[in-house]
This record gives C-alpha cells, structure tokens and sequence, in this order.
C-alpha cells in the first residue's frame, strides 16, 4: 500500500508537469475579478515551451484572446505588447476605460491577441534592450532572435490558424516597452505583420539590433522579408526616446516604410492628451494596410519637419515624416505595376499642421505582388507629365528619384523594359 502511494505522487507530479508546460496552448480560468472587464468575450490560454525556442529551462506562460463583438471567419487581428509596468493581466483591464492605454483597445471587429513577458524573468523587455540598462544590452543585442521573440510569432502563428484570422490583416501595437518590442519584433516580420504601430517606444535599440541598422549591415546570406509599414509616436521631451534622429534617418537610409509623430507630449499613453500636441497620431488609416499589395516607401521628402533629436529636447514644436502622403493600388500584374500618389487634402483631413500642396520625394516599391523584376532589369516609369528608365537595384528595389506629388492625385506606373 505504501510503495503504491510513493509510486503514485511522482506520476501525478509528472502528469502535472506535462499539462502545465505543454503545447498547444490550453483555456485556463480567467481571474474572478477581471472577468467582466470589458463587453467581448475574453479567453484565456496557458502552455509551456517548444524546443525550437531555445529557452534554456521549462516555463509557463499566459495570452489572452480578446474575440470581436460579432465573430466571423477571416477577421483581422490585432497584437498587443505591453509595457513595463503592467502584465497581460493589466493591460487587457486597462481596455475598459478610454485614455487609459489607448493602444491597448483593438477595434471592435478585430480579434485581439495580448501576449505577457512579466512572469518569467528572462523575457524582460520582450527579447530587446535599453540603453539604461547595460545586462539587457549585453545579453540581448545581436542579430539573433532571442526565445521570448519566437514565442510571440509562434503565438501569433496559433491564433491565426485557431481563430482562421486574415493572414493579411495582421498587425502589431505595443506602448513604452512594448513599443520597443514592436519595433524590434515587428519590423522582422514584414511576412507576417501587414503594418506596426508603436506608442512612446521605450527604446529603438531593439530594432538596431534585430534589423542591423546603420552603422551596421545585413549580414550576406541573411534576407529579411519588406517590413511592414510602421508607425511611431514618440514625446521628443521623453528621455526613452532618445536615438530617434538616427532610427528616422536609418529608416529612411533603408527604404523602409515609416511615419513618425512627435511633439512635447512626454511618455503619454493617453490618445486624446497626445493629439493636444500633435493630433495626426491616428491620421494614417494603418488598420487597412494589407499584407498582399504592394505600397511605396516615401524618402527625403521635402515636406517632412526638422527633427527635434537630439539638440532640441525643449522645443514646444510639434513634427511628422511622411505624414501627408498617400497612394491608391490600381494595378499588379506581371507586365505592368499602376498605382495613384497624392498629397492628402486639407479636406479630407483636420489638423493644426499646414497640409503642403506639393511635395518631392524619393519613391521605392515593396511588398510587389505580381510585378517583380530581377536585381540589374531596366524599367520605364510614368507619373503624371513625368517620365524616364532605370533599373533594379542589387535587393530587387525599384526607386524613382525626386517626385513631385501634390494633392491631385496622378498615376505612378512601371513596365519593364523588355
């Protein structure tokens, strides 16, 4: 009787074990006191770890499924990373009340997905780093992906194979410490994440080091996939913004898509606060960007402010990159890519900023569907009266130089030069 006793625990203690640190994620209980926080269904998932993470000891961790109001197949998805002072916990309860976060709240009709780096120590600042901290630095910079990143897209995976979510409507939000690990997270993943948006990022090291900005480069070999268009809105009197002259200028130097707003709005969190100083925070529609058409990068835009970093900290002025563009897809097929640019007007858009009537501006082609050209083809290019040849660069990147876009919007088109 006694041996079977002594027999039975380590079974029970294993089968424990096995279901407490197990994959697929299993529905857990949601805490009593948060259960009702919010009028959508809310689920809650627990697992454990996958090999091919890499960590380096069993753990388990937590995500919740926030569901749309009215449930239908092929819905967008909405990914949230939060910051340093909350857990997945929080930040799903901050959602009940609006200025409270206002990152966290996904549109109605979205699936939301909240992922958790507080429980388990190694997973502090979602795999990334800050400046103010010299352990994470040297623990997590480089190029490699660390176990907590390949966590979130291995989640991300999940639920939008569970949930039979849009693949091209997938996108990436995160506030303070969790806009750092937007960055850093999402820019990686331009195959996964249609567009990213980042508040207050604590931080830009994350993505230096994931995307090897400059003064580094992409390593031969390595291929990074295009990024998805990215959004940022930092306080320039913040000091976890610090470095954002050379992420703007890396941004740009890359041909990556990005829009940045700032002003003296500090580490703010709440939207309403933030458009006191600048309100065109939420004037790029980013919720229906799509992972399968194409969109131009926007670069040395004559239009853009002068940016505060780092020598104008106390400025009261508030600043945006590329924040008045906007393009329309007509066209992707294998012979011919066509889509209108423009300037948006002051009619379709209510700001304190002065809307230019014209702009210059480098123009770059990502995300090509159909329309693809091998690295050295030439092309011919048409955009309004405008017209000329080139070829594709050494990444496969076709860029037309010094465009003139105004507010009528004109037809960009490109065929190969045959």
């Amino acid at each position: 009787m006694e041996m079977k006793r002594l027999f039975s625990i380590p079974v029970l203690l294993a089968s424990f074990n096995a279901a407490a640190f197990a994959w697929p994620p299993a529905q857990a209980e949601h805490p009593k006191e948060e259960a009702s926080v919010i009028d959508r269904k809310i689920e809650v998932f627990q697992h454990g770890v996958r090999p091919e993470w890499k960590y380096q000891a069993p753990q388990q961790d937590t995500f919740i499924v926030m569901h749309p109001k009215i449930v239908r197949d092929n819905a967008p998805l909405y990914v949230v990373l939060h910051s340093a002072g909350h857990d997945v916990f929080s930040c799903v309860n901050c959602t009940k009340t609006v200025g409270n976060h206002d990152i966290y709240r996904s549109p109605d009709d979205h699936f939301a997905l909240y992922l958790d780096c507080r429980k388990n120590k190694g997973d502090w600042w979602w795999g990334g780093m800050h400046r103010g901290d010299k352990e994470l630095m040297r623990k997590n910079s480089g190029g490699e992906t660390k176990p907590v990143e390949r966590r979130v897209m291995a989640t991300v995976a999940w639920a939008i194979k569970h949930y039979k979510i849009d693949p091209n409507r997938v996108y990436l939000s995160g506030n303070s410490m969790g806009g750092s690990g937007t960055l850093g997270i999402g820019l990686r993943h331009g195959d996964v994440f249609a567009a990213i948006k980042a508040n207050v990022p604590a931080g830009v090291e994350h993505a230096f080091q994931r995307m090897f900005l400059s003064p580094k480069k992409i390593p031969n070999g390595v291929v990074f996939p295009d990024p998805p268009i990215c959004i940022d809105y930092s306080g320039h009197n913040d000091r976890w913004s610090d470095g954002h002259d050379l992420f703007s200028r890396a941004m740009n130097d890359r041909n990556y898509a990005f829009l940045c707003y700032w002003g003296p709005f500090g580490h703010a969190n709440n939207s309403a606060n933030i458009k006191k100083s600048n309100d065109l925070i939420d004037s790029f529609d980013w919720l229906n960007v799509r992972k399968d058409q194409p969109y131009p990068v926007f670069a040395n835009a004559s239009c853009n402010s002068k940016l505060p970093w780092p020598d104008h900290l106390d400025s009261k002025e508030a600043g945006q990159i590329n924040a008045f563009f906007r393009w329309n897809n007509l066209k992707d097929t294998s012979e011919i890519l066509e889509m209108s640019l423009f300037l948006i007007s002051p009619n379709d858009l209510d700001t304190k900023f002065k809307i230019p009537t014209a702009a210059t501006t480098d123009v770059t082609l990502r995300r090509l569907q159909h329309f693809k050209l091998k690295p050295g083809a030439g092309f011919k290019w048409e955009f309004g009266s405008a017209k000329g040849e080139g070829k594709v660069d050494e990444l496969g990147l076709i860029t037309i130089p010094g465009l003139k876009i105004t507010a009528t919007p004109a037809t960009f088109s490109i065929r190969g030069n045959f």
